[in-house]
């Protein structure tokens, strides 16, 4: 590819592209400009050919790139970014709405999981579900948390990408979703924050 097909870098080429201009941008027609543009506009008509030609994916293209936005985008796990353990908020079916409270403090995430005796997923208390008990009952003593829980909450399992976390959460307009087994087991929690941090959103 040279801008002088009569070179001999041109001759003695088996294929030559021509990315010759009649005049320079720059008013002196000294400074490569014109030129410049040409070689990056016929340089990047090769790399697209070529990228088509052989079938480059964007599966391909975040494996060379994992450290890159679409990289991350398309490479990371919910099980990697996800809360698990004693990270986790959660608890069981028969705790006080007071005791669920404090474990959605103690661990920051705006809202608790509440699991039966195997660790089955029952439903979900958040922030936003307080707010409602709230403007239904002002006292909240004796109150049960699965009397007031969300029941059959959003879930996703922890082999799904973090990038179908984020597309969940901003279309239905949450922050934290429960990660679950094949059989309903509660196993981790994703949220928003998590995917900040991990440059996925």
């Amino acid at each position: 590819m040279t801008g002088k097909p009569k070179s001999t870098l041109a001759r003695e080429a088996n294929v030559h592209l021509d990315a010759s201009v009649e005049k320079e941008a720059c008013p002196l027609n000294l400074a490569p400009t014109a030129s410049t543009t040409a070689a990056l506009a016929l340089g990047d008509a090769l790399a697209i050919s070529l990228l088509e030609a052989r079938g480059f994916s964007e599966d391909d293209f975040a494996r060379t790139h994992p450290g890159g936005a679409l990289g991350k985008r398309l490479l990371i796990r919910v099980a990697e970014l996800m809360h698990s353990g004693d990270r986790l908020p959660r608890v069981r079916e028969n705790a006080s709405l007071q005791d669920a409270l404090l474990e959605m403090t103690r661990k920051g995430l705006g809202a608790t999981a509440i699991v039966d005796v195997d660790h089955k997923l029952m439903g979900i208390y958040t922030d936003g579900d307080l707010r409602r008990t709230l403007e239904k009952n002002a006292d909240l003593r004796g109150v049960s948390v699965a009397a007031v829980m969300t029941r059959n909450p959003l879930t996703m399992q922890s082999d799904r990408l973090a990038a179908e976390a984020a597309q969940i959460m901003q279309a239905r307009r949450i922050t934290c979703v429960l990660v679950v087994d094949a059989e309903n087991r509660l196993v981790g929690a994703i949220h928003t924050h998590d995917l900040l941090r991990a440059g996925v959103i």
